[in-house]
Parts: structure tokens; sequence; C-alpha cells
């Protein structure tokens, strides 16, 4: 399921597809939803993994509510590869894709008219399917939150 998908007329595409979670039933990593983060352009055709916690499912959800001309959106962070989005204007976005192990990129994407409700709906979508399941119960300690589906 595609969380992120941003394309335009000049073929620079980034998607950030969910596959699961990443450890399923094991409370410590069940919440942490697996991604394949897929950038092309010109200069650029590259697949890489990227872990996504509950908590950036949030950011992401907020920088959009508040995304505008001369602001910024980031989903990843400080464990990796990182992806952070900045808007010129309406319609123009510049992405920089940076993975401390491998590769940092850069380019433009001047995506759809309404991207931005779409990117609200995939979130939502994202959230449906893989709920957050696992709560602390004390420092170190994690149950399953009740209602849990199997």
């Amino acid at each position: 399921m595609n969380l992120i998908d941003l394309s335009d007329a000049d073929g620079n595409r980034c998607i950030v597809r969910v596959t699961g979670r990443y450890q399923p039933g094991v409370p410590t990593g069940h919440d942490i939803l697996q991604a394949d983060v897929l950038v092309s352009a010109s200069f650029v055709d590259a697949r890489l993994e990227l872990y996504i916690l509950q908590q950036d499912l949030d950011d992401w959800q907020n920088d959009l509510i508040e995304l505008a001309p001369s602001g910024g959106a980031t989903i990843g962070g400080d464990r990796g590869l990182s992806l952070d989005f900045f808007m010129f204007d309406h319609r123009t976005l510049s992405l920089s894709l940076r993975d401390p192990d491998r590769m940092t990129v850069a380019l433009a994407i001047t995506p759809e008219e309404g991207w931005i409700d779409d990117h609200h709906r995939r979130l939502d979508q994202v959230r449906a399917t893989w709920p957050s399941e696992v709560v602390g119960t004390a420092a170190g300690t994690y149950g399953w939150r009740s209602g849990r589906r199997d």
C-alpha cells in the first residue's frame, strides 16, 4: 500500500510503499512498519528500505496538515533513511532523500492538484490496515491493546 505516491509529467517519482509489519506478533517490533522507498528520475532509479514508527505516521500527518509554501514535511528521521519535502509554491516540491550509508538525492516534483488530500487518505488507509496494537505497560514492558485483532 502506497503511503506516499508523488509523480509528475517529467517522469520524477517518489513512492513509499508499506509492505507490512517489521516483526508481526512481537510486541517490540509489531507496530513498526516496513516500507520500500522507490525514487526515479532521469538520473536515478533507487529502491531503499525504510522502517516507519507510529510516531513517524503522526508526524507525517501533522506536517501534511500544516504544509504550505516555504514549509516542509519529513518522514523517517535520524534512524537512517529520511525523506524531506520542501514546498516552494503550491505546485512544486523539492524532495531530498538521505540514506547516510548509501546516497543522498535531491529532485523536484510537481505533483497533481489535490495531492495533499490524497495523501491524507493514503495515511488513513495505512493506519486502518496496520493499526497500532502495542501499548507500553511499564518502562521496557509492552503488551497488546485491548481489542487487538488477530
